[in-house]
């Protein structure tokens, strides 16, 4: 009797468990991150009776829950990508809400040019003029606007930067805590421990991309796309927070060990922040203060070869900061370093870092590609369009960062408010001698309008039709050479060009336009700005750079549209093969539900049975 009771309880209290297991299946339908339970029963070893061998009963080893390694990391994978992408797809599409809402560039510059056009019909007209002005302040105030709201958003990236790496060493610590309580179970596994435990590493790979190693001992070990250990047991270790070593104002990611890993992270909504940071918007800002640098130094250029109402040679429209140069927080030498653009053509959008080292500077981009640095005779460096003038002693290892173009969209201002400042008449003349014989005709233009001689005035006389002697205002003898036909002569900054063939005895007086207040010469070319080659070696102009900048934005915001659709679709495929194995089916748990409670109204049978057995047997013996 004894063994039939005893095989009766094993079977009521595996299907008490089965029941207890199926129930907490059940409540825990919708948590998510729970995994589906299930007992593992085996059977009690039997007794051996001579001739056969009976049955024990039944024993439950085990409450085991659906895992699986390789979908859950697949899963883990799937959340960094997905959180990765709908970050950078709500930056981008901030950044494209930005251009749309912060004023049309395009149109402003259209109107501007139009100006200098209204301007060459009236070159008298101090409305014209004024209004000319008026379209440059509305130039400069969306240039302002534009970058404006990219420093905006530097700054909300800072503060989205430290809230992200606050949240991953959160993570971390509760995980490491979790580690060790699991650790300490040994191996009767917490299933409720290590789906909590689950559920952190996915959030944390939400973060930041991770990687995992299972150890012995039951705890995980995670490491970040950097390679550093974020939890190595019940240890913790994280991230930190800092400035960058040339720019105080830029929030970056440190190891343990206080190294910059910014540039070395990847995925996650961290990934996200900081991809987008160096890979768009800093990018944009350059390539808009390029447009802003392109739009001043060309209208100035061409303003200073002009002459104003006033008779001088044009002053500056705009105002731009030169490149900006920061050395870094670890120098130990005590060198400064200068920039300026030396040629506007050359000028790209990238920054560069300019290194000390034990045998003289190098030049590379900020993201490490090298550039090629010359010497000038006056000791200064020269690359990329741009002039570095060093002073004092660097020590080796001391570097430099140069931001040519970031700052200047935000600081570009209009220098001037006399609007008869503006040059629309041509700075020089060219005048053929009315005893000229042959048929050479001038055209005269300003080469150089730095030249101090440029209105000094001179006399071209041809000594034959290839060779001339120039003269200056006194009759004095000061150049001459061989002449070209079709090839420029050019002196003192100025540069004549001819049609047609020069005989001896001809001659072109070159001298400053004393006729500026009916002149458009200059006007119309400020005009021509707008279609004329400012940037990439004179192939495009201020209008095509802010064009190209407009497509960039547009590029990066469809790309993180398509991305996250891409991270979505993949997402929920993770999802749904992980919850194929670990989610619970109500419908299955029914099923196990009525399979349990049959299976204990059976064993109490079993128990009554035996206990009836027992009592009939009791009931016998005392009848004897």
């Amino acid at each position: 009797m004894s063994s039939l009771f005893s095989i009766g309880t094993s079977g009521l209290n595996a299907a008490q468990l089965g029941l207890k297991t199926v129930a907490n299946n059940i409540s825990n339908a919708g948590t998510d991150g729970y995994s589906r339970q299930s007992t593992i029963q085996v059977e009690r070893p039997g007794q051996y009776a001579g001739r056969y061998t009976v049955g024990s009963g039944v024993d439950v080893v085990a409450v085991q829950r659906a895992y699986s390694q390789y979908l859950t990391t697949a899963l883990w994978n799937a959340n960094s990508g997905l959180q990765n992408a709908t970050t950078a797809n709500a930056l981008a599409s901030t950044l494209n809400g930005v251009f749309s809402g912060s004023g049309d560039l395009q149109g402003a510059l259209d109107d501007f040019y139009a100006g200098f056009s209204t301007v060459a019909n009236a070159p008298g007209d101090a409305g014209a003029r004024q209004s000319l002005l008026g379209e440059a302040a509305a130039v400069t105030q969306v240039f302002n606007t534009l970058s404006g709201q990219f420093d905006q958003q530097r700054s909300q990236l800072n503060g989205q930067i430290s809230d992200t790496v606050a949240d991953i060493n959160g993570t971390v610590d509760k995980i490491a805590a979790l580690n060790l309580k699991i650790a300490q179970a040994g191996a009767s596994a917490p299933n409720d421990l290590l789906d909590q435990r689950d559920g952190l590493v996915k959030q944390l790979a939400g973060y930041t991309g991770i990687s995992t190693a299972s150890q012995p001992d039951g705890t995980l070990s995670i490491y970040s796309s950097s390679g550093q250990v974020l939890v190595n047991g019940g240890y913790a270790y994280g991230f930190k927070t800092g400035t960058d070593v040339y720019d105080a104002g830029r929030t970056v990611v440190l190891d343990a060990a206080g190294n910059d890993i910014s540039s070395r992270l990847s995925g996650g909504s961290l990934g996200a922040l900081l991809d987008y940071r160096s890979q768009v918007l800093d990018p944009a800002q350059n390539a808009l203060g390029r447009a802003a640098l392109a739009l001043a130094g060309s209208v100035n250029a061409q303003q200073a070869k002009g002459l104003d109402l006033n008779g001088q040679q044009g002053a500056p429209i705009f105002s731009v900061p030169a490149p900006a140069v920061s050395a870094s927080t670890r120098n130990t030498g005590g060198a400064t370093v200068g920039a300026s653009i030396s040629y506007l053509s050359q000028l790209t959008g990238a920054d560069y870092v300019l290194t000390r080292t034990d045998t003289g500077w190098t030049l590379a981009t900020s993201d490490g590609q090298n550039v090629s640095l010359s010497s000038n005779p006056d000791g200064s460096l020269s690359a990329a369009g741009l002039t570095f003038n060093v002073s004092g002693t660097a020590a080796s290892g001391d570097s430099f960062l140069i931001r040519p173009t970031r700052a200047a969209a935000g600081k570009l201002a209009v220098a001037m408010s006399d609007p008869s400042q503006i040059a629309a008449a041509a700075a020089l003349t060219v005048t053929p001698a009315s005893s000229n014989t042959g048929s050479a005709v001038g055209s005269i233009e300003v080469a150089d309008a730095g030249n101090a001689n440029l209105f000094a005035g001179a006399t071209l006389t041809f000594n034959s039709a290839t060779n001339y002697t120039i003269t200056d205002a006194s009759g004095n003898p000061v150049g001459g050479g061989t002449y070209t036909s079709g090839s420029p002569i050019t002196f003192d900054g100025w540069s004549l060009n001819l049609t047609g063939t020069p005989a001896a005895g001809d001659s072109f007086t070159v001298g400053k336009n004393s006729a500026g207040l009916n002149d458009n010469h200059n006007a119309l070319a400020l005009a021509a700005l707008a279609d004329g080659g400012v940037l990439d070696g004179g192939k495009t102009s201020v209008v095509d750079a802010y064009a190209a900048l407009t497509n960039q934005v547009g590029n990066a915001g469809s790309q993180a549209a398509s991305s996250l659709t891409t991270q979505t679709s993949l997402y929920n495929q993770a999802l749904a093969a992980q919850q194929s194995g670990a989610g619970v089916n109500l419908d299955e748990e029914a099923a196990s539900l009525i399979k349990y409670q049959q299976a204990y109204q059976a064993s109490a049978q079993v128990i009554a049975t035996a206990q009836s057995l027992f009592t009939s047997l009791i009931s016998a013996v005392q009848t004897r």
